[in-house]
This record gives C-alpha cells, sequence and structure tokens, in this order.
C-alpha cells in the first residue's frame, strides 16, 4: 500500500484482518462492481445474503443458522442479548485480555479477586451495565469454578475469543478450551466463541474447527465481508430461532446483509474454499515467522514471533509461551515503539501497537515476505542495539 506521501509499504494489518486475499482482490472486485451496478441497498432481504449464508452454512459443520449484521461489534451484542433471551438469565463471563467489540457490557477490567464483577472501561457505561459481566484471567480453571458457584444459576453465557488476538496472540491450551465445553454443558450455560478475528483466519472453521470444539454460538466478522463493513452471529437452530421475527429476541438493522458486503463476502469464502488454501497460507506464515525468529535465537534476543495459522505476533520477551495479559510485559512497549519506526522506513507495516496482531494474506509473495523478514531483522537489531 502507499500513503499520502507516495511511501509504499508491505502491508501486514490488511485492514485488522479481513482482507485475506490482499488489497482489490480481482474476484472481489468483479463480484462488487457486478452486484453494485444492480444497487446498494435495498432494506430487504436478497439472494445474496441466503447464498452467503449458504456458503458458510454447507461449509462450518457447527453453524445452522446464521444472522448477518453490519459489525463485529454488532454480532457480540446482538449474540448477547440473544444468549440472556434463550437462558432466560443476566450474567455473562468473559476473560481478561479479550475484547468483544465496545458493547457497554463487555468494556469491562476486573477488580481484586479471582471472580470479580466488572467495573466500566469507558465513560458513559453505567455501572449497572458492567456489573452484569464477570471477568476471569484467562486459563485459570479454579476462577471459573468459583465463578459458577457464586453466579452459576444467573450466567447465560461465557463468551472467550478461542484464539484470543486483541491483546496479543494468547493461545490457549485446547484442554482449556475443551473445559470451558464441559463446564457450560454441566450447568446450563451457553459457550460463546468470538471468532471476529480467528472465524475463516486460521481454517474456513475458524477456532472450533482447529481444536474441535463445539461452541453454542459464535460471533465472525472481518474476512466475511471482503473488506466491506459486515458482522454475523450464528448458532444452532434451536438457539436462533428466539430471534425475531420467529422468537421474542428483537434484533434488526437497516444495512444488515447489504449486498455488496455479501456480494464481497461470497467472492472470498468462495477462494478460500480452495482446496490447499489454509494450509499454503499457514505454511508461508510459518517460514516467515521462523525466518525471523531464528535470526533472535542466534542474537540471543528477548523476542519471541507467536503464530497460529495465517496470524502472527512479535513479543518483546523470550518467554516461548504467553497466554495471559499479564504475561506481557509493560515495559515492551517502548522497545515495539522504536522496532516499529525502523520497519516503517524500511517499507514495513504493522499495526501501531505492540499488542496488535499481523496478518499475512494470499497476496504476499514469497518475495514479499522475505524482504519483509529482512526488514523485520534490521529493526530489531536496531531496537536492541546489536
Amino acid at each position: 500500500m502507499w500513503d499520502e506521501d507516495g511511501n509504499e509499504f508491505i502491508d501486514f494489518c490488511c485492514s485488522w484482518g479481513p482482507l485475506i486475499l490482499g488489497h482489490a482482490n480481482d474476484d472481489v472486485l468483479k463480484k462488487v462492481s457486478d452486484v453494485m451496478a444492480l444497487g446498494t441497498s435495498f432494506g430487504t432481504p436478497t439472494v445474496l445474503e441466503t447464498e452467503l449464508a449458504r456458503l458458510i452454512v454447507d461449509n462450518h459443520r457447527f453453524v445452522e443458522k446464521i444472522r448477518f449484521v453490519s459489525s463485529g461489534t454488532e454480532a457480540t451484542m446482538s449474540a448477547i442479548r440473544m444468549a440472556r433471551g434463550y437462558t432466560g438469565r443476566n450474567k455473562v463471563i468473559k476473560f481478561e485480555g479479550c475484547y468483544h467489540g465496545h458493547v457497554d457490557s463487555l468494556l469491562v477490567k476486573a477488580g481484586s479477586g479471582l471472580a470479580t464483577l466488572g467495573t466500566s472501561t469507558s465513560a458513559g457505561i453505567p455501572e449497572g451495565f458492567a456489573n452484569e459481566t464477570i471477568v476471569l484471567p484467562l486459563n485459570d480453571t479454579i476462577a471459573i469454578d468459583e465463578a459458577i458457584s457464586s453466579y452459576g444459576n444467573d450466567i447465560a453465557c461465557i463468551i472467550i475469543e478461542p484464539i484470543p488476538a486483541n491483546n496479543g496472540l494468547l493461545l490457549q491450551d485446547k484442554e482449556f478450551l475443551t473445559y470451558l465445553r464441559k463446564v457450560c454443558s454441566d450447568n446450563g450455560i451457553l459457550l460463546f466463541f468470538d471468532e471476529v478475528i480467528s472465524g475463516f483466519r486460521v481454517g474456513f472453521e475458524g477456532a472450533a474447527g482447529l481444536y474441535d470444539i463445539e461452541p453454542d454460538i459464535m460471533a465472525f466478522g472481518k474476512i466475511i465481508g471482503g473488506g466491506f463493513p459486515v458482522g454475523a452471529y450464528a448458532a444452532k437452530k434451536e438457539i436462533m430461532s428466539h430471534i425475531s421475527p420467529e422468537g421474542p429476541v428483537y434484533q434488526a438493522g437497516t444495512l444488515s446483509g447489504n449486498p455488496v458486503a455479501m456480494a464481497a463476502g461470497i467472492a472470498q469464502l468462495t477462494a478460500c474454499l480452495q482446496d490447499g488454501f489454509y494450509e499454503q497460507m499457514e505454511s508461508k506464515t510459518a517460514e516467515f515467522v521462523n525466518n525471523i525468529q531464528s535470526f533472535a535465537d542466534e542474537n540471543k534476543l528477548p523476542f519471541h514471533m507467536f503464530h497460529v495459522g495465517s496470524v502472527f505476533w512479535a513479543s518483546f520477551s523470550n518467554k516461548n509461551r504467553v497466554q495471559n495479559a499479564d504475561d506481557i510485559d509493560p515495559n515492551s512497549a517502548d522497545r515495539f515503539k522504536h522496532f516499529f519506526d525502523e520497519l516503517i522506513a524500511r517499507g514495513v507495516y504493522i499495526g501501531p501497537s505492540g499488542y496488535e496482531v499481523g496478518f499475512v494474506s494470499a497476496a504476499h509473495t514469497a518475495e514479499d515476505l522475505q524482504t519483509a523478514a529482512d526488514a523485520f531483522k534490521s529493526a530489531l537489531a536496531i531496537a536492541y542495539g546489536i
């Protein structure tokens, strides 16, 4: 991509993830152009909405019904309402280090103790909203047991990014996610996977497919719009039947299922379904990451690259596992700033925060990735003064 001054960059932000085929993909642009010529919005369902829904339902074993909205935030907000309406319960468990959009009841942080009700982290959110949220540390089964013991009869769902990727890349053990599935099943709680980032990125079935764990509810976004604003939530038919007009839980949106976004999603997800697509994406991401990590290891730098599928994260630490937000060294931010500036100077763009992940796209060539890896290594050398 190019900035306003004409500087060229190899882009690993990829619009925060949705551009898995790269910028201005020919197939996506053609599909969008053809559809847009017929109209951009109608305020009523179109066949494109049904086509994209069918594409997802037919190729994702855990999705029985899906409803499109206009953003990931809207997807999680609507799905939380559905979980409460379905269960008749009020409280939600979320985890430190997981981000679920700017939903009032989910913009919270934990207080002291293991099973502590949330306090708001943004002005404009009544404490009463935040008090319906229980915030727990990741990878802590004792905290989950305590929360369920205290509030179990009023917990509607446990929401988690199964691959937390908004506060670093906090890869969880499958055993922890499996434990969540068990305690939810045992206590009549819905398990909610927020796959706005991981969905269709680490595989067509996202983290649910990667770990072979069936959630009750899923939220999607990013990739299913091919670069256009979109979101969706999905679940079993029994749960989704509680959404109006079938059920009593209201949700609507004038631009939900917008034909332009649906067209882009159809083109992009069709490409993702090609044989070997995700294997190739994982392979070239692993090669890119290992290239940089080898340099760091050879020079004994306290630096580690994590990745899953085509998602990666640069951690300025020698820890080879970072599973909780507290594991991230807050002092690493200063080194990241230096590192980021050096990457920009070398024509490589990543998200401008040490807590953001990067994304490899199908458009990144082997030459692009080698050039970028060389830039990473040079930037690391300067950031660490070697």
